[in-house]
């Protein structure tokens, strides 16, 4: 069992910036590919970027690359998702998710656990 909070949402305006970080408590953090999603209400959860265990592999939606930087530090069992040049669009909940497989996959039903979310909004 892996129990994950995500925390750093809030306004901001488009153009700005935001961390999101989400906290992993349970199994060992660095046994899990990790993931972060986005969901806008009436639609279906979104793929916004992967970390492999160690770090060194990343993937992200077309979306976001260029604009969205995910990290991890396994020794506080935290994951970070660093937001620049927020546009109107990236407003939505933002989940942290983990896997318990090496694979990067943009598929949220691949993913075993999930936090809460934590609302992002991007408006003047």
């Amino acid at each position: 069992q892996v129990l994950l909070a995500e925390s750093g949402g809030g306004l901001v305006q488009p153009g700005g910036s935001l961390r999101l970080s989400c906290t992993a408590s349970g199994r060992t953090f660095s046994a899990f590919t990790m993931g972060w999603f986005r969901q806008v209400p009436g639609n279906e959860r979104e793929f916004v970027a992967a970390l492999s265990w160690s770090g060194d592999m990343t993937y992200y939606a077309d979306s976001v690359k260029g604009r969205f930087t995910m990290s991890r530090v396994n020794t506080k069992d935290m994951v970070y998702l660093q937001l620049n040049s927020l546009k109107p669009e990236d407003a939505a909940v933002y989940y942290c998710a983990a896997r318990l497989s090496w694979v990067l996959t943009a598929a949220p039903e691949s993913y075993d656990y999930w936090g809460q979310g934590t609302q992002v909004t991007v408006s003047s």
